[in-house]
This record gives C-alpha cells, structure tokens and sequence, in this order.
C-alpha cells in the first residue's frame, strides 16, 4: 500500500515552516509509512488539485496538511477531487482515502484518533508500537543497534529512529500478527545495546521521567543553573503537582551569585574558573548544605557562540548531581549552535538526575 500527503506552504515566506512532523510521525507510529511528502504554495489552487489527483490514482491514503487558516480551502480541494464532502478530517472513495489535518500537535492527535482507525479498517489490518527513548547514545551505536535489530526481524516489522537535543527515540511498529517474540528479541537488542542510555520504554520525555521517579522516592530536588537558564528546574516544574518534589531554582550566572547564594568559594572560581568541575561540585553542595532537598542539580558552562572570557570553548559544561550520600560531576563537550548546546545539557541534567536515583 502507498501513502502520500501534501504540505501545504507559503513560499514567499520560506521562515514560516509549516510544522508537519506531528503528523507524519503519528502517521508512522499508525503503521502508515510516507513514501512521498509534496510541498506546495497555499496560492496555487490549480497546481494542489493536479497533485491530489494523481496521488489519489496512485495511492491509498492521501493527507493535505496545513496551518489552521487554510482548512476550509483545503477542504474545498479534496471534496472536489474526491466528489465526497469531508465527515470531520476525512473523506473516502472506494479506491482511496483523503484527510486535511492541521499542521502541529493538533493534527498528530486526530491521526491517532480518527485517521488511523480509518485506515485499518480499509486495509484490514492494525498495527502498533513500542518506544524506546535515550539520552546522550553515540550516532554510531544508534544506528549500529538499530541496524542489528533490523537485521533480526527482517520485513517483519519496521523500526525509526530520530534524535533531537541529545535524546533519541526509537519506535518499533510492527502489525498484530507478527509474533510478539520477534518483537521481543528487537527489543532486547536495543536495550541491551543502549542499556547505559536508556531511560524510559514508552513515548515520554526526560523531565517527566525524572519528576514521577522523584515522586516515587519521596524525594525533593533543587537546581543552579549557571548556563542553562532554568531549563533543568522548568522542564521538572511544568508537570502537574511538581511543587511535591520540587524545592527551589537558582540562575547563579553571577560569580558574587556563586559566592553568596551557593557558598562557591572565591578560590575556586579565582583558580579554577566558574566554568569547571570544582565550580559545578560546590554548587551542588551549596544546595545541599542546609538538608532540605535530596538531590541537587547544578550546571555551569559555555553556551557561545565562542569562547568565554577565560578561554573555556563554547559546548563546555560540566553537570553536578548530588544526594546526601555524595555528588558526582561529569564534564562535556557538546556541538551546535547556542540554543543546540543548552537543550542538549538541560537533557543531560535531567537524565543523569534520572539514573542517580535509579
């Protein structure tokens, strides 16, 4: 079976993306894999009928994708190529099946919803998934993993990787009638392969991993941020009912900040510099000193575009997690742009939290 969808965009406007991969992800995770992604001007009417016509000969599922203010001319488009009006997203041939989603989240949920169900009931079959996420894996095991687990299962099932901000996610999508101990043996492929950076065998981000194993223990946690600027502290915090496992935040950018909020000692940032190991364990221990929180968070580093003042290179950080018991540190050297840097080192916060206490 082929699938196709078409993107609809503003061509004069190239830096307004349309955000479609919502959509095509949850398209995938359904079982509906795109063999062909068409991206076409929102003013051209003509030109998005020729294209709707010859996917709707060539395909089994079409899918118009577009901002919410084009969803009416979207579908007028597919009522008149498809000479069915439109119940809700969807509208049906004998031959083929069209959706008009909205771009975005929103878009993704009424694949899940409405258009997957569609489509297995058309093609007889359902499929589902199992998810896998990571922090910090190597490219090159990444793909080496998942290469050995595809190898193992063959055509019996089909697995997608992506990685954003040093946290990747792997999804195995396989029908109902594959034997679930095919489905096992990948999976334990995967896991076996990425143990060390694996956090979570279902679709949920690192902070929210963090904030329920908080809860679990009955632990408080506390952060300094030195360059991170709150990310750790807010991405804990935007879960519902985090003021349980949540003590307090600190953005000590400031070295008078260190000194007189976290008892980082003028030594230390004199000789070995506010972006270094010392540095981040006396900020974890300055949250640690008076006992009210159980684990401690603390980041110092270069988020760039270059160098700081002393020389330390931009992507240089170092992250502190401490317990009462003790306080670890761990340096990196992380690459992109400055955006690119602190998400990767507020993921790796969050994830080293995550297995301190695990």
């Amino acid at each position: 079976m082929k699938y196709a969808a078409i993107v609809l965009r503003n061509i004069t406007t190239p830096t307004e993306a349309v955000d479609f991969t919502a959509v095509t992800g949850a398209l995938l995770s359904g079982g509906i894999p795109l063999e062909e992604v068409a991206l076409l001007p929102y003013d051209n009417p003509p030109l998005v009928r020729r294209a709707l016509k010859r996917l709707a000969d060539e395909c089994e599922g079409v899918f118009l994708i577009c901002d919410r203010v084009l969803l009416s001319a979207a579908r007028e488009a597919v009522s008149e190529v498809s000479g069915k009006p439109l119940t809700a997203y969807i509208a049906e041939t004998e031959r083929c099946l069209f959706a008009v989603l909205p771009a975005g989240e929103k878009g993704g949920e009424i694949v899940r919803s409405d258009v997957v169900p569609a489509v297995d009931r058309r093609r007889r079959q359902s499929y589902q998934s199992i998810v896998i996420k990571t922090v910090s894996a190597p490219p090159d095991l990444l793909l080496s993993a998942v290469a050995e687990a595809q190898d193992e299962a063959g055509e019996k099932l089909v697995i997608h990787m992506r990685e954003e901000y040093g946290v990747g996610r792997i999804e195995i999508i396989y029908d109902r009638d594959t034997p679930k101990v095919v489905a096992d043996e990948v999976v334990r492929i995967l896991v076996m392969r990425l143990e060390k950076y694996v956090y979570a065998m279902e679709d949920i981000d690192v902070g929210k991993r963090l904030f329920e194993a908080l809860k679990l223990h009955r632990m408080k946690v506390a952060t300094a941020e030195s360059f991170t600027a709150g990310g750790v502290g807010q991405a804990i915090v935007s879960n519902p009912g985090a003021s349980k496992v949540f003590y307090e935040g600190l953005n000590t950018y400031d070295s008078a900040s260190k000194m007189e909020r976290l008892g980082v000692s003028a030594y230390t940032l004199r000789n070995k510099g506010a972006v270094s190991g010392d540095t981040a364990y006396e900020m974890a221990a300055g949250l640690l000193k008076d006992g009210h929180c159980d684990l401690a968070i603390a980041t110092t580093g270069v988020a760039g575009p270059g160098a700081d003042l002393s020389g330390a290179p931009a992507g240089l950080c170092f992250i502190a997690i401490g317990t009462k018991e003790r306080v670890r540190v761990f340096e990196f050297h992380l690459e992109g742009d400055r955006e690119e840097i602190t998400k990767k080192a507020v993921n790796l916060a969050l994830f080293l939290a995550y297995k301190e206490i695990n």
